[in-house]
């Protein structure tokens, strides 16, 4: 579950028996996985907010590496 924590102005990522305080571009990210685009969509996304940032790249490893703590399907 992503929810919005105005004391800390950062995005929390809930997990069972976990609270993951996220930085703004990894909620950035998260919030774009929202079930209707693909991780294409959201690189195409982002990309045109960060035309000069490594955008797929470092997307590609962050949702790998939310997977692979099974935080996110």
């Amino acid at each position: 579950m992503l929810r919005y924590d105005g004391v800390r102005e950062r995005e929390l990522l809930i997990v069972p028996e976990r609270v993951v305080i996220l930085n703004r571009q990894a909620g950035e990210v998260l919030r774009l996985c929202d079930g209707t685009r693909s991780v294409k969509e959201i690189i195409a996304v982002l990309a045109e907010r960060y035309p000069h940032a490594p955008v797929a790249a470092d997307v590609l490893d962050f949702l790998g590496r939310m997977r692979s703590e099974r935080w996110l399907r």
